[in-house]
C-alpha cells in the first residue's frame, strides 16, 4: 500500500472514515459488521482510520471514536487514528 505524509505521519494512502458507520447517513450501522469492516481494512493494509467526537449522538458523543476503538483493539500500535475535537453539536 502506497504511503503518504501527514505532518511527522506517515499514513496509508487509502484510509477508511468512519462518520457514516454511525453517524450522518441515516441510522447507525451494525456494530458487527463495522467492527468486521474496519478490521478487513486493516488486513488489506489500511492504517489510516478517520473518526470524530461529533459522529456519535448528542446523547453519545463518542459512539464512533469507541466502535473505532474496539475494532483496532490488538493492533493499535500499527495504525493511525485521526480524530476531531472541539466541535458542538
Amino acid at each position: 500500500m502506497k504511503t503518504r505524509k501527514l505532518g511527522t505521519l506517515e499514513v496509508t494512502a487509502l484510509g477508511v472514515g468512519c462518520m457514516g458507520m454511525s453517524h450522518g447517513y441515516g441510522p447507525a450501522a451494525d456494530k458487527r459488521e463495522m467492527i468486521a469492516l474496519i478490521r478487513s481494512a486493516h488486513e488489506q493494509g489500511v492504517t489510516f482510520f478517520d473518526t470524530a467526537e461529533v459522529y456519535g449522538t448528542q446523547a453519545d458523543p463518542h459512539a464512533n471514536e469507541r466502535l473505532v476503538g474496539e475494532a483496532l483493539e490488538g493492533i493499535r500500535d500499527r495504525v493511525q487514528i485521526v480524530s476531531k475535537f472541539g466541535i458542538r453539536f
